[in-house]
């Protein structure tokens, strides 16, 4: 099997990061360009907070590369700095940092995907998540993160979701296990919500979500969740992730086994209608 991997490595560069020590290179390149447009401008860090409405602690920390710049705080400093939008180029790369580093590589070519079939046994797939329903899932994480980091990781995943209605629409598919939708994470104003959320993306033209109903019995997604992506390129690809480690994978053959076990989930799961009446069920029941 061919595969790009995030293991060892990933998972040493991702604890420096979470303890506070190597941050991601796109923090600290956006940081020196700020520090440069800044100085081109002839302000200090407090005049710049006050200019954009932040205080001078917090440009330090992004000109130092400590903390990611927010897409309000880029908006607003490249109209002060009269930076032309080069300050925006930058912001995909840094809101992509905010990702665990197992998952970037992936998160690349998931931005371009023209098609995208997700399988998940377990939860609600990232790109369907409510912000609550997130946040409730980074809380729980095994070793605990801090509340920046919970921060982070939440705000990107929703910026992820910015695939849903990105021109020109990608084609996306969605199959998730009953068990996955009515397994509790957080209060259950939380799990409405999210249901609720479900039925909304769902409703979008280029999305199909189906549930495959508990005690169906045994099928091809006993073995995990996976991705299938066609690339705006219009190759495919497969991708995995467990315990902190993501495979992206790229070899025809067992591309093409994920691609026919989609299929096959596909056949066995409830059809658009039959899921969205068992999650509007799933609703009226709280």
């Amino acid at each position: 099997m061919s595969t790009v991997r995030e293991t060892r490595s990933g998972r040493a560069a991702k604890a420096k990061e979470e303890g506070g020590g190597d941050l991601p290179g796109a923090w600290a390149a956006y940081g020196r360009l700020l520090q440069h447009l800044r100085k081109r401008a002839g302000l200090n860090q407090q005049q710049l907070g006050e200019a954009i409405d932040y205080s001078m602690e917090q440009v330090a920390s992004v000109e130092q590369g400590r903390r990611p710049a927010k897409a309000a705080f880029t908006r607003a400093a490249d109209r002060v700095l009269e930076a032309g939008g080069v300050l925006e180029v930058l912001q995909d790369e840094v809101d992509r940092a905010k990702l665990p580093r197992f998952f970037r590589n992936f998160a690349l070519i998931e931005a371009e995907a023209v098609s995208r079939c997700d399988y998940e046994p377990l939860l609600v797939p990232g790109l369907l998540q409510t912000e609550a329903y997130a946040r409730a899932l980074f809380s729980g994480h095994c070793p605990p993160l801090n509340e920046e980091i919970i921060d982070q990781r939440t705000e990107a995943r929703l910026g992820r979701q910015k695939l849903l209605t990105r021109v020109p629409l990608p084609e996306l598919s969605f199959i998730i296990n009953e068990e996955a939708l009515r397994d509790p994470v957080g209060s259950p104003e939380v799990m409405r919500a999210q249901w609720q959320r479900v039925l909304e993306v769902a409703a979008l033209r280029n999305v199909e979500v189906q549930v495959m109903p508990a005690r169906r019995g045994f099928h091809p997604g006993k073995n995990g969740a996976f991705v299938v992506v066609e690339t705006h390129e219009h190759s495919h690809l497969g991708y995995f992730e467990s315990q902190g480690v993501g495979c992206v994978v790229s070899e025809p053959t067992d591309v093409s086994t994920f691609a026919l076990r989609y299929g096959k989930l596909r056949s066995q799961a409830l059809n658009v209608e039959e899921s969205a009446r068992l999650i509007e069920r799933m609703v009226g029941e709280t």
